[in-house]
């Protein structure tokens, strides 16, 4: 309960207690660890009673081990955090060894108190042999941890480490939140930039980097020099800049890496919906598919509307079939109970699910099942178009990690709005949405827009100034 109130006064009294030598209370693993994590929290959001907080975990930790208590992970980075929290970034980053040393796999959340107090010490050696523990344990860094590393070898004018962290960011994250926007464009406006990079290059080595690394971008190092010209901008609806007028490109996807992903997909789904269904499933779609579209019924029946419309679904079906190049029938993925039961029955909408039936169209994921799994193996396996306002963001779609998923998605989902006149489908953008460099040197960094379809997305247009 303490824990959950985040109570450290009361938690810290009944630790007392329980030491008491009239009637001492043996503590486990879950007490030190509700103990410490109170005291990390403490200490890292207090300044007023950090010190004390700190040292009072320090004291528990040294019980603890005392007592014979092994720790786990997340006693460790409890204490990871208590170092960071006295500026201690050496032994904050001392703990998550002593992880790895005692066979405790560290997770992102191991190492950042480590790496974010280097990067507030303005200690970029530091900070970048954690980065280094991390890649050797097999630990992803996500945008908070990309973007401190950015920030401090941009303060410390270190080009070559913008550099790569650039393109790791590149890889890794693909879009900027503002903060780290925020970075990019002070390291761009910085006098270190302005003096990085080569008057005269190879144009073919850079022509042979793109080509290598599939198109957006070359990895031969910094283009040009002098100052750069850095502001926002927006691209029009071909990929080019209004600023500078740079057209972005389309980078591709391996159809090798697809067919894994569907694989995958498919390894996960019948380890979580009954695996007959599944299997009934993709046997179905060999028979009727493939699709040039898929509809998740439910998000699009649901929009804007407290009940389910099948007039509205059936608007979006007929919309995209005139735009798709078979001019087949997309497909509608849409739970049995949905397709059978409430207003399912009304004779308007009996025969709107009738002529989907007809057509091969329509199916009903069986009782219990989550009709995700369903609608998105299909778009992924028929590579096709996946219409949804789903943002794709919960438990299910994490599952699917953060390498192949964002780029799929970002070329094959089609969003919507309505209006009196009907539907209107928001296209996947003819250019990949990740952070692009020029063959002449130039950056384009795009920013995230939240939810709001209809909000042009800012970019970061960062090209030298003439001479």
């Amino acid at each position: 309960m303490c824990s959950r109130n985040a109570d450290l006064t009361t938690a810290l009294r009944l630790y007392d207690a329980a030491l008491s030598p009239d009637s001492p209370i043996p503590l486990s693993l879950h007490h030190y660890n509700c103990l410490l994590y109170l005291c990390s929290n403490a200490a890292a959001s207090d300044p007023d009673s950090s010190a004390d907080a700190a040292q009072r975990g320090f004291d528990i930790f040294a019980r603890m081990e005392a007592d014979g208590v092994q720790p786990n992970e997340a006693t460790l980075t409890s204490v990871a955090r208590l170092a960071a929290a006295t500026r201690d970034p050496a032994m904050a980053f001392s703990v998550v060894r002593r992880m790895a040393t005692a066979g405790i796999p560290p997770r992102l959340r191991s190492y950042g108190p480590a790496l974010f107090a280097y990067c507030e010490a303005n200690d970029a050696d530091g900070a970048q042999q954690v980065e280094a523990h991390m890649d050797a344990s097999g630990v992803v860094p996500e945008e908070p941890e990309l973007a401190a590393l950015l920030r401090v070898n941009a303060d410390k004018g270190r080009a070559d480490e913008v550099y790569r962290l650039l393109h790791r960011t590149r890889a890794l994250v693909r879009q900027v939140c503002d903060t780290t926007a925020q970075v990019v464009e002070f390291w761009f406006r910085s006098d270190a930039a302005s003096e990085a990079g080569v008057d005269r290059w190879d144009p073919r080595k850079v022509k042979e980097g793109v080509i290598k690394g599939g198109g957006g971008w070359h990895g031969q190092g910094w283009l040009g020099k002098g100052p750069w010209s850095v502001d926002r901008s927006e691209m029009d609806k071909d990929g080019t800049c209004q600023r500078c007028g740079e057209r972005l490109v389309c980078i591709d996807i391996d159809p090798s890496e697809t067919d894994n992903f569907a694989n995958s997909l498919t390894e996960l789904a019948i380890k979580r919906e009954t695996r007959d269904d599944f299997l009934g499933f993709q046997s179905w779609l060999r028979r009727h598919g493939p699709f040039d579209a898929v509809i998740d019924a439910a998000n699009v029946g649901l929009y804007n509307s407290k009940a389910f419309s099948f007039s509205q679904v059936n608007s979006v079906v007929n919309t995209i079939q005139r735009i798709t190049k078979s001019k087949k029938l997309p497909l509608i993925i849409l739970h049995r109970n949905r397709a059978n039961g409430g207003n399912a029955k009304a004779p308007h909408n009996q025969k709107i699910l009738e002529s989907w039936r007809k057509a091969g169209a329509l199916y009903a994921t069986p009782p219990g099942s989550n009709d995700d799994w369903y609608w998105l193996y299909a778009a992924v396996s028929c590579q096709s178009l996946l219409v949804t306002n789903d943002e794709m963001r919960d438990h299910l779609f994490q599952l699917l990690g953060t390498s192949f998923f964002p780029r799929w998605k970002e070329k094959h989902q089609v969003r919507l709005t309505f209006s009196g006149r009907g539907p209107t489908l928001h296209l996947p953008p003819p250019y990949s949405i990740v952070i692009q460099e020029s063959e002449d040197g130039s950056w384009h960094v795009p920013t995230t827009t939240g939810d709001d379809i209809e909000k042009p997305r800012q970019w970061i247009c960062s090209t030298r100034k003439s001479s």
